[in-house]
């Protein structure tokens, strides 16, 4: 007697570019929120509907794991690199947010070094998603985030030197050093994606 296997479900895939785009999206939002003479109320309101949709994409991920049977890989490893991809869009949220709400009207260089890193880190996190499909040529991709993270670590270390000079106010530096903690956690979310990527390579390897 033969017994049938349900196909793998492979929409996973899908969803997980999905998700990748909104971080594309949100770190160009990112950008343009560190122009003084930007909108910046109206770049918030953009980048919270883009953290909804994120939210949203995120909650398809979590409903396909629990209604499918056979899924490409452990289901573990699916809430991990779905909760890691979430983290990333929660804390370019939060950046924005904070500008506005603290009403800064000039972010340091530094700042936008940081921001520089997580635009590139979510474009090659974007393009890396598709390729989970065979689990090839990713190699690359979580070298890179890793250069990168380490070149955010570095603006990082820069931008709180900078804050604790003695050129800024008390209150500034609270607030200051709130924003540049939110980009720093938001790229070191990515590499835990990349360290995610890696590790199911290794697996399927």
């Amino acid at each position: 007697m033969r017994f049938r296997i349900r196909p793998v479900e492979t929409s996973f895939y899908d969803l997980f570019s999905e998700m990748a785009s909104h971080l594309v999206a949100g770190a160009h939002l990112l950008a343009e929120v560190l122009d003084p003479g930007a909108d910046r109320k109206a770049i918030a309101d953009k980048m919270r509907e883009a953290e909804h949709e994120a939210d949203e994409t995120t909650h398809k991920i979590v409903k396909r794991v629990n209604s499918t049977f056979i899924t490409p890989f452990d289901r573990e490893d699916i809430y991990r690199l779905a909760s890691s991809l979430d983290d990333v869009m929660d804390y370019m949220e939060e950046t924005v947010d904070l500008i506005v709400l603290y009403e800064i009207d000039e972010l340091p260089a530094e700042f936008a070094s940081q921001v520089e890193v997580l635009q590139r880190a979510t474009e090659l996190t974007a393009e890396a998603m598709p390729r989970l499909r065979t689990m090839k040529d990713l190699q690359e991709y979580w070298i890179e985030i890793n250069r990168l993270e380490n070149q955010g670590d570095r603006s990082y270390r820069r931008a709180v030197a900078n804050l604790f000079s003695g050129s800024y106010k008390t209150l500034e530096v609270m607030k200051l050093k709130d924003i540049v903690d939110s980009l720093e956690h938001a790229i070191d979310a990515l590499e835990s994606v990349a360290n995610t990527v890696e590790q199911l390579a290794v697996k399927e390897s």
